[in-house]
């Protein structure tokens, strides 16, 4: 089996599907139940001229090292390290300042990054709540691939701690869509009235964003 190439069987396919995830750079072959796998893997082979093409056009990653620059809450953040320097990260005015041994640094800005994402969806959500008179039992973040936020039934909604990358109105559209689902877990015409009134300025400008931006944020972080 090639080594890069990730093979997935799906029962709905009706052909063969190559792919390049946008998010994580993994290439994908989709295959209907019964297609034999190796005739499908020599046919990716030859494909290699397009997935070269696709792999191109990905994000450029972005690791946490320093002197990189990070957008976070609409703010442009350098990351000044020095090893003599305390490991606890601190945030002054614009610059992120840490120390410590250079190999757990990206692990501690990630840490940091997380912390201030959950602090600042906690307090995105229970304004919106608020103003939909609902409760929201408990927010968390995580860093799924495929969604920016999800509402469960029990009142809890979980977060994409990359959100904390994007601008603030990206982010405050993705909180007002999930405290919505506090009213309507659909995504009905009365969701969308509710989600809408919620958001401040147009919607859509959030969504056509993530659209042409979402995959980008998941190259914050990783190594070139």
């Amino acid at each position: 089996m090639t080594a890069d190439i990730e093979v997935v069987r799906n029962a709905r396919s009706r052909r063969a599907k190559l792919s390049v995830d946008p998010a994580s750079g993994r290439v994908r072959l989709t295959l209907p139940t019964r297609t034999p796998i190796k005739a499908a893997l020599r046919w990716a082979e030859q494909q290699r001229v397009w997935i070269d093409r696709q792999r191109a056009r990905l994000p450029q990653a972005r690791p946490f090292a320093p002197g990189a620059i990070l957008p976070v809450d609409d703010a442009m953040l350098s990351i000044a390290w020095a090893e003599d320097a305390p490991r606890r990260i601190a945030r002054n005015g614009d610059t992120l300042t840490c120390g410590g041994p250079i190999d757990g640094l990206s692990r501690r800005i990630e840490a940091w990054l997380k912390r201030e994402a959950l602090r600042i969806l906690t307090d995105d959500t229970a304004e919106f709540a608020a103003r939909a008179d609902v409760t929201v039992a408990k927010v968390s973040v995580g860093d799924p691939r495929s969604r920016w936020g999800s509402c469960a039934s029990s009142g809890v909604i979980r977060y994409s701690w990359r959100l904390i990358l994007a601008p603030a109105f990206v982010r405050r559209s993705t909180v007002a869509h999930e405290v919505a689902h506090r009213v309507h877990m659909n995504h009905g015409p009365a969701f969308h009235a509710l989600a809408d009134a919620l958001t401040e300025g147009d919607p859509e400008e959030s969504r056509a964003w993530l659209r042409a931006n979402g995959a980008a944020l998941h190259w914050f972080g990783r190594e070139s």
